[in-house]
């Protein structure tokens, strides 16, 4: 899908953070959030392998870095990656009401409890966004499963 000028902008910030947080050793997954100027008031990538915090994905991360506010209703989230449950549940929280979506080929997370709640959910089909997780999971399987809450096999 060809993105607005607004989040095309908010989609660039989530993908360099997933390049950051890939240049860290880390998932590269990324996130930021955007007000309905296009402005954009946090940035957040996955920090998990980084501090060893299992709750550190680049949704939850990004929101934490907004730091507290009043103005979650007018925001949009975007992120490299559709959000897993943990990630959704905090967008449902604090409802906010738009998520952009890089790609959801690699992993399919939460988007039918984002729509189920109201949220409009805009997929992205970011051709970088896929290429970027297509070859980490083929290079690190066993980070990725681990990131995701796969058992390891015996």
């Amino acid at each position: 899908m060809t993105l607005n000028e607004h989040d095309q902008r908010a989609m660039d910030a989530a993908y360099e953070q997933a390049i950051k947080s890939k240049n860290e050793g880390g998932i590269p997954i990324g996130s930021a959030l955007m007000a309905r100027d296009g402005t954009i008031v946090a940035v957040g990538h996955n920090e998990r392998v980084q501090s060893g915090d299992p709750t550190a994905h680049a949704e939850t991360v990004c929101i934490r870095n907004a730091g507290r506010r009043r103005d979650w209703h007018e925001l949009t989230l975007a992120s490299t990656l559709s959000p897993c449950a943990m990630c959704t549940g905090t967008a449902v929280l604090h409802r906010i009401p738009r998520v952009i979506i890089g790609e959801h080929e690699t992993f399919m997370g939460r988007e039918d409890w984002l729509k189920g709640e109201g949220v409009e959910v805009v997929l992205a089909d970011d051709e970088r966004c896929i290429e970027l997780m297509r070859s980490f999971i083929a290079e690190r399987p066993e980070l990725w499963d681990e990131d995701i809450g796969v058992p390891p096999t015996e």
